[in-house]
């Protein structure tokens, strides 16, 4: 079991409550433009001095990416498996490892300055954490901690993993929530590494919808999980936006780009 975080952390105390957080609700988007605009909100925030936290909200197309402690042999598909349901493969510089993204996962990623904050990147996790846990407390859902592992555990796998990335001391990446997506082939993605021997052993994702076994929706997570976030950062003042401003320049931006070599199976 992980000794790092706890499963049911008490409030963080908070020496700043001047600042506020923007969620913007961005639907579904494509990997490529979530981590551009990421990219542009988090070279933004370095040049602001008022603490301001933004929280982009989306689901994403169906993509692998993989983190820092990923490798191929976490995704247990051949080329023309993969070619065969549609899915690309990204590495991408963030902690973590081998991540499934579909409709119905719900990813979350802050732009938060850590210095103005005077947050670690060990409170930051912390505070991210405890926001995830007391939104499955919500829900009734019993979670626990796995070796190896900072995301949220259930008895049908990971409910939510982290991917985080930290630069020039402002966070970005964030947070994947299984909320109610296709689960055909989340058992083929290893989010933590198998154990050789352990046949038994949970390495993948599982889903909200799983572990209820009645609907739960999209809407009902987000309303959970906001208040709940904006008080493990400390603060009560929040925003609720639709879009980003910044949407359309960054679309209009990675159009204009030549195309970057990307992993296809082949």
């Amino acid at each position: 079991m992980s000794h790092f975080f706890a499963e049911h952390d008490e409030p963080f105390p908070t020496a700043r409550t001047t600042f506020a957080i923007r969620f913007h609700f961005l639907g579904r988007l494509d990997w490529e433009t979530a981590t551009a605009l990421q990219r542009r909100l988090a070279y933004e925030a370095g040049d602001c001095d008022d603490g301001r936290i933004v929280v982009l909200v989306c689901e994403h197309t169906p993509l692998i990416s993989v983190g820092r402690r990923g490798s191929r042999a976490h995704i247990r598909l051949t080329n023309a498996e993969l070619r065969s349901r549609r899915l690309e493969i990204r590495w991408v510089g963030r902690g973590g490892g081998c991540i499934l993204h579909m409709p119905g996962q719900l990813a979350v990623y802050p732009i938060i300055p850590l210095a103005w904050h005077g947050w670690t990147v060990g409170d930051y996790l912390r505070r991210f954490r405890a926001a995830l846990l007391a939104t499955m407390q919500e829900l009734k859902i019993q979670t626990q901690s796995v070796d190896d592992s900072l995301g949220v555990w259930g008895r049908t796998g990971a409910l939510a993993v982290f991917g985080a990335a930290v630069c020039r001391g402002i966070t970005y990446h964030g947070a994947f929530i299984n909320v109610n997506p296709r689960m055909t082939a989340y058992r083929f993605v290893d989010v933590i590494g198998r154990v050789a021997g352990e046949t038994s052993a949970r390495t993948t994702m599982g889903s909200l919808l799983a572990e209820r076994r009645r609907a739960i929706t999209m809407p009902n997570i987000r309303a959970l999980l906001v208040p709940r976030l904006a008080n493990a950062f400390g603060t009560e003042r929040y925003s609720l936006l639709t879009g980003h401003p910044l949407l359309r320049a960054v679309r209009e931006q990675n159009t204009s780009k030549p195309s970057r070599p990307r992993y296809r199976a082949s």
